[in-house]
């Protein structure tokens, strides 16, 4: 089994890596991170990417959605999860209502890239203008498409998205778009997986996949969810590591070795 384990004494990946790593056909590894512990167990592992998203609203705070996370608890977050990481790539989410103007997405772009010293920002939805403007101050942006956590209040429940046709060009002409607007990277969320593919293909930066199927260039899970301490219900895409693994460490570096093989997801994680 070939290792894709690395030296974590190398600087920090790019989003330039990222993008070879596409060009070059190489599944791009993610998982969450809410801290300096599990942030350096990933990292010595080899993950590609660490997302420190507002997930954290309920796996780390308890809530029911990402709904209550605030701008001052993602810096929190991001500046514990920043300190312990040596090569990890790293991502962090605006949360619900930070962005609803450019002004307001740009200060609050500024908190997490200087306070916190993210690398890249992630917002929901294809706003466009929010992205444009952004990148035009040098921050670069993952859109987020597919299933929206922070509009869970008008979908009412979380589901898969563009299963009808209609639905799957939305999304489609959506990815085109925030590509157009000068996103990096593109996070698509619970969507049939022929969807995901197409999209991935037709677009020239990394897709990263989330119940979107194998054919994504990379993948991302729920820290907690792959590990099995997930509060209620495991989504059907996640899986539990835990039960191929002695401990934490190893679980971790068997979704790092699963995706880099394209092992998983499987068909029994997909839509």
């Amino acid at each position: 089994m070939q290792n894709y384990s690395v030296d974590v004494n190398m600087q920090p990946l790019s989003i330039l890596d990222l993008l070879a790593m596409k060009q070059a056909n190489e599944k791009i590894t993610c998982l969450t991170a809410y801290d300096a512990s599990f942030s350096r167990l990933i990292d010595q592992a080899g993950i590609d990417v660490m997302l420190v998203g507002d997930s954290l609203g309920m796996v780390i705070q308890g809530h029911s959605t990402t709904i209550p996370v605030t701008i001052d608890e993602m810096v929190y977050h991001t500046q514990a999860v920043v300190k312990a990481r040596k090569r990890a790539f790293i991502i962090a989410d605006l949360p619900f209502l930070s962005y609803p103007t450019i002004d307001t997405a740009l200060k609050n772009a500024a908190k997490l890239m200087q306070s916190a010293e993210a690398q890249m920002v992630k917002l929901e939805g294809a706003h466009t203008e929010i992205i444009k403007n952004l990148v035009d101050f040098a921050v670069p942006v993952c859109a987020h498409l597919g299933l929206l956590p922070q509009s869970i209040n008008q979908l009412g429940q979380y589901k898969v998205q563009g299963k009808d046709v209609k639905e799957a060009e939305r999304i489609t002409e959506e990815a085109i778009k925030v590509e157009q607007a000068g996103a990096s990277l593109l996070v698509l969320e619970c969507v049939p997986a022929d969807l995901a593919s197409a999209i991935s293909k037709q677009l020239t930066i990394p897709v990263i996949g989330i119940g979107a199927g194998v054919s994504c260039d990379g993948q991302v899970l729920v820290l907690y969810d792959m590990l099995g301490i997930t509060i209620g219900t495991r989504p059907r895409f996640s899986k539990d590591f835990m039960q191929v693994a002695a401990d934490i460490p190893s679980a971790i570096e068997q979704f790092h070795q699963q995706v880099k093989q394209k092992q998983f997801p499987s068909a029994e994680h997909c839509y």
